[in-house]
């Protein structure tokens, strides 16, 4: 029955998709089959094979080392504060990890690591799909920078970018999370649904953007150009950028989850007469598709609530909600929320992207305002459908 259902939410949230698209004749149905066919594959491999389960099994040790050499330089700076038996600042023992991952991240591009790789993934993906060079390599790159960055990396292709395009990458980036918070996840929610969910969304945010928004571009104005992606002009200068960087993501966030969470609690003091919360209210509204994408119906309200405290806050402040629920909800249930809670896809991610194309190219900011709660609902989508292809396999 689980089947069924998983089969019915894919089959739901593609219709949706092709009901909001501007040009269903155009539509590249070839290149969304194999899109869904390695998301199915990748999440059967990384799920049911030892391979799989390895591979999962040494990126979170990975993780977890790196985890430990931020959590040193964390400890020098902020480890003379006081902290009560059992407790824990979130903000120094997750958000401040972020600045070291960045740091990393940085150091890889100087170095030329990440970039070829980022273009080599990206261009294999267009050639098996069809899709255009420029879209692909936006949507791998967005596995690894965060929304501002991703789209900064293609600049220089904005002047041949149409509306459609435009959707198709401001969807792949608002679909994505960056590496450099991934470390932050992986304390808060198992860390192979996390890792699961990067290239599942990868795949999802670029199979519901070619749907809503169809494309078929010149091959003279697909072009990939990696060669200017960062002005660092030494290692030392890209560790002290990426840190900085990373100190103002952590920032951002920890400013983020204080008005958001602040927020989240006056909505509920002015509609404590209900006897309901916001929360709980979300959880009625995504009952339905819960149940589709494979939820327990005994845990569906909870779960639901999480997952729409993510689309009217943010990520951060839907998996704080959802830590203490995790040792008492099935492994089913914990994957689904997990995979879906591992995006931008919130309101607050509509401001980001169409702040960051201003600073690209005024004129394109326009089409992004005009579209995006439309993007913001493909992209929720995109999170559904991920999530509903793991529920597949738990």
């Amino acid at each position: 029955m689980g089947i069924i259902l998983g089969v019915l939410a894919i089959i739901v949230v593609l219709g949706l998709a092709f009901l909001m698209s501007n040009d269903k004749k155009n539509i590249n149905y070839k290149g969304i089959g194999i899109m869904l066919l390695l998301q199915l594959l990748t999440t059967w491999f990384m799920f049911s094979t030892n391979i799989g389960q390895a591979i999962i099994n040494g990126i979170a040790a990975g993780f977890n080392k790196l985890i430990e050499f931020g959590t040193e330089g964390v400890n020098f700076v902020v480890g003379g504060l006081m902290v009560e038996e059992g407790g824990s600042v979130f903000f120094f023992n997750v958000l401040l990890l972020i600045i070291f991952f960045a740091t990393i991240l940085s150091v890889l591009t100087y170095l030329r690591i990440l970039p070829p790789i980022i273009k080599y993934f990206g261009g294999l993906i267009s050639k098996i799909t069809g899709l255009p060079r420029v879209e692909s390599f936006n949507a791998v790159n967005s596995i690894f920078f965060g929304q501002s960055e991703a789209l900064i990396a293609i600049r220089s292709q904005f002047h041949h970018l149409t509306a459609n395009r435009l959707y198709i990458v401001s969807a792949s980036a608002m679909g994505s999370v960056s590496a450099s918070i991934v470390g932050a996840y992986l304390q808060m929610l198992p860390p192979e649904y996390v890792l699961v969910a990067l290239p599942l969304n990868m795949f999802s945010a670029l199979m519901l953007a070619s749907i809503i928004a169809p494309v078929k571009v010149p091959k003279e104005e697909d072009k990939v150009d990696v060669k200017d992606v960062t002005n660092d002009k030494s290692i030392f200068e890209a560790m002290g950028n990426g840190a900085l960087e990373g100190g103002k993501i952590a920032l951002i966030v920890a400013a983020m989850l204080i008005a958001f969470i602040a927020s989240l609690e006056l909505v509920n003091w002015i509609i404590s007469f209900s006897g309901l919360t916001l929360q709980e209210l979300l959880g009625y509204v995504l009952y339905p598709i819960g149940i589709l994408m494979g939820i327990s119906p005994d845990e569906v309200l909870r779960a639901g609530s999480v997952m729409g405290t993510k689309i009217v806050t943010n990520e951060f402040v839907a998996m704080l909600e959802f830590q203490p629920m995790i040792a008492e909800m099935s492994e089913k249930t914990v994957g689904i929320v997990s995979v879906f809670l591992t995006s931008f896809a919130n309101f607050s991610s509509i401001g980001i992207i169409a702040g960051t194309v201003k600073g690209i190219d005024s004129e394109k900011a326009v089409s992004v305002s005009g579209f995006g709660l439309k993007l913001l609902i493909g992209a929720t989508l995109a999170s559904i459908l991920s999530a509903t292809v793991v529920g597949l396999f738990l």
